[in-house]
């Protein structure tokens, strides 16, 4: 709920930015393509079918040009629903480094949700070495951040809830 509510956020700030390099009546059949190709990712994602929008989002990444990092965040976003959070970090953690203000943030959420379920899929296996302490710190580095730089993001407090229950699962590893 908390990441659908948050990537609302950021999918508006993206398709705002699609919306405005589009001229009224003047698509190219590649604009119009994207668009179609994308607008199929957005249902899929919303309608749960996450391996199907992580293939869209990732097929549209080779077109994507200015909007990039923000299909990326939706991407990586895709991959974290699909249950494939080692490759959502990985997606999530270049994201944050290109992305600034609100869209870090955005990033930052998805990496330490990443994280944290990737080291907790660790942890259950009895894995509890130096990778899976070090995925626990960057989830709660990354939820640190997001929740101090933009606290909006989360207004259910299921983030900050992720960070304590991180902070808690950090003290049993370590």
């Amino acid at each position: 709920m908390i990441q659908a509510t948050l990537f609302r956020v950021v999918l508006l700030s993206g398709i705002g930015l699609a919306l405005a390099g589009c001229k009224g009546g003047d698509f190219s059949t590649s604009r119009a393509g994207f668009k179609a190709n994308y607008l199929v990712a957005r249902v899929a994602l919303e309608g749960g079918q996450y391996d199907k929008a992580a293939r869209q989002f990732g097929s549209l990444l080779r077109t994507a040009g200015p909007l990039e990092p923000r299909l990326r965040l939706e991407y990586a976003h895709a991959l974290l629903r699909a249950g494939k959070y080692a490759k959502a970090a990985d997606e999530a953690r270049r994201v944050s480094m290109e992305l600034s203000g609100t869209g870090r943030s955005a990033a930052l959420a998805v990496l330490g949700t990443a994280e944290h379920e990737t080291a907790r899929a660790a942890i259950l296996k009895g894995k509890t070495g130096l990778e899976t302490i070090n995925r626990m710190k960057a989830a709660k580095a990354a939820l640190t951040e997001m929740l101090a730089n933009n606290p909006e993001l989360d207004p259910t407090g299921g983030m900050a809830m992720r960070l304590q229950q991180i902070e808690t699962e950090l003290v049993t590893v370590l």
